[in-house]
């Protein structure tokens, strides 16, 4: 079999804390089960040897803190940029953040948030495996992974453009 054209990755952040009254919204940090998830993440990562080109991050302290902890299981040295647009994006947003993508790029990874990740998950789907596909279904949960087989360029990704390949979630790692 040979490998897809591009590779999209969609990184739900983990779970974040609610300690903080009155704390902005997109300044709060991980609670102590996200970062138990980023660990088995980052583990899960170094063990599949995850590669990425490009990660693009919603700038939020929890989507920060997440990448900043998975970012040592990532194989190679991936270009980071952190997006405004990716905090708090509908679908068209986050579609039209994958459609700038350099053409050169292979493999992207998008760190965001609920509900447009989960949305943009189902509205990717055209083909899937039917493991990955139940699991998806059964929600999306903080620190869920899901990985995409991208046939068409960045420029044209669209509704049914890809193929989940899987979807992991922290309950589904031995280690959490």
């Amino acid at each position: 079999m040979t490998a897809p054209a591009r590779r999209l990755h969609l990184l739900r952040h983990a779970k974040s804390s609610w300690d903080v009254s009155g704390l902005p919204d997109r300044e709060r940090p991980l609670a102590p089960r996200g970062r138990r998830a980023v660990e088995a993440l980052r583990r899960h990562f170094a063990a599949t040897a995850l590669r990425v080109d490009l990660v693009v991050c919603s700038p939020a302290q929890r989507t920060r803190e997440t990448w900043a902890g998975v970012a040592p299981g990532v194989a190679g040295e991936p270009r980071v940029e952190f997006e405004e647009l990716v905090y708090a994006a509908s679908v068209g947003e986050l579609l039209m953040v994958i459609r700038e993508v350099d053409a050169g790029v292979g493999s992207l990874l998008l760190i965001g948030h609920n509900p447009g990740f989960e949305v943009l998950a189902h509205t990717l789907v055209d083909t899937a495996d039917d493991a990955a596909l139940d699991r998806l279904r059964d929600g999306y949960p903080t620190a869920g992974f899901a990985t995409f087989d991208i046939a068409a360029p960045w420029s044209d990704v669209r509704t049914g453009s890809g193929h989940l390949a899987d979807f992991v979630r922290p309950r589904d790692l031995d280690d959490v």
